[in-house]
């Protein structure tokens, strides 16, 4: 990432670049990088954000002054998103994504298992609230609906990478923090132990090439001629996420180009995109037709 960070109180004779990061603590007067006007990513896209955190977060932490994830959760610019592309609300609402976005990170960073905790947390922290950009608290039932069927499935995994992020750079830099993260990144490569064997013996390599020659001519994306991408690309990626647990669709599209043998495969969001656009009767009959494809 190619950003300069400025400081922003005084000290302007110092620049620090975001690939050369200073391994010293910095006084107190440091305040907060400054942008570049020529944007570096689609705004659109989350890659932007995903780099954005990562940097910020190095540099925020990295200050005797920030001693606060909250802080930095509030004080993120987030210059690198278009949110109206990850709201699934087409209607007007009462509250924007930018603060709910920042309410749903401190979900994340403190990982409450439902949005209760959330909003008694904010009702008890007016302040912190109106930091936020809330006028109001939202209640456990708004903050439910937008998580659940406003905020798209980007953006939610992105959340969980965030807060993941922030609390490694917050407990490196020996701010205090909510709960340990995980510094193990999901495992790009399938295991070949025991355990990741089926309980007929049968392996998920040789399970998914069996499945792919009886059942992918069962399902249909009903897309038109000429696409670059197999169509049984897709349902590959989908027996992929399937035979793991707990792999979101963006981390398995880049493992699964890893682990194919095919040449093009499609992005995680790709993928959803088009599953999604499958109506559920139609789902029925090619589950249907698989089904009956196995058993003859």
């Amino acid at each position: 990432m190619s950003r300069d960070v400025v400081p922003q109180s005084g000290d302007t004779d110092t620049v620090l670049s975001a690939g050369c990061l200073p391994t010293h603590r910095q006084p107190s007067y440091y305040d907060w990088p400054a942008y570049t006007a020529t944007p570096l990513y689609d705004l659109r896209s989350i890659g932007g954000l995903e780099e954005d955190v990562r940097v910020l977060a190095t540099v925020w932490f990295d200050h005797e002054a920030h001693d606060s994830i909250e802080e930095f959760v509030v004080r993120w610019p987030l210059a690198y998103v278009e949110f109206l592309t990850h709201d699934r609300y087409t209607d007007s609402t009462t509250y924007e994504m930018e603060p709910l976005f920042r309410a749903f990170l401190l979900k994340e960073l403190h990982s409450w298992d439902h949005e209760t905790a959330l909003c008694s947390y904010l009702n008890q922290r007016p302040s912190l609230c109106r930091r936020l950009g809330f006028d109001s608290v939202p209640d456990q039932s708004t903050l439910w609906r937008s998580w659940h069927y406003r905020f798209t499935a980007d953006l939610q995994e992105f959340l969980a990478t965030a807060a993941r992020t922030i609390l490694i750079k917050a407990d490196d830099g020996g701010v205090s923090i909510p709960r340990k993260p995980s510094r193990t990144r999901p495992r790009r490569e399938a295991r070949t132990g025991p355990d990741d064997e089926c309980s007929s013996g049968m392996s998920k390599q040789e399970l998914a090439s069996y499945v792919s020659r009886i059942v992918y001519p069962a399902f249909s994306l009903d897309r038109d001629r000429g696409c670059e991408i197999h169509e049984n690309a897709f349902w590959g990626l989908q027996t992929y996420l399937g035979l793991r647990e707990n792999l979101a669709a963006n981390e398995g599209a880049r493992s699964f180009r890893y682990d194919t043998t095919r040449e093009r495969t499609p992005l995680g969001h790709n993928h959803r995109a088009h599953i999604r656009d499958l109506f559920i009767e139609r789902i029925r009959e090619m589950y249907r037709e698989a089904a009956q494809r196995l058993i003859t």
